[in-house]
């Protein structure tokens, strides 16, 4: 988040200068810690506030769905657990 780039303002205002009109911001993360509950979503809302004609929508974490596990089960080549 912090440590890579583009960063969340650098990311937002690139869809915006490519004509982006809303934005889906979606924490990619197997958990609903800090950062996804907290720090993603205040740090897409200030990145928003220079676009004030940009919609926003911050989704739930990905780890909160409830196939995630079959996903996981699906890359890594497994057809069923015993």
């Amino acid at each position: 988040m912090e440590l890579a780039d583009p960063t969340i303002e650098a990311a937002f205002n690139t869809c915006v200068e490519k004509g982006a009109t809303h934005i889906i911001a979606h924490p990619y993360m197997l958990a609903p810690g800090r950062h996804a509950i907290r720090d993603i979503p205040n740090m897409v809302l200030e990145a928003a506030k220079a676009h004030p004609n940009v919609t926003v929508d911050i989704t739930d974490p990905l780890g909160l769905h409830p196939n995630i596990i079959q996903v996981i089960l699906d890359r890594c080549g497994v057809d069923h657990v015993s």
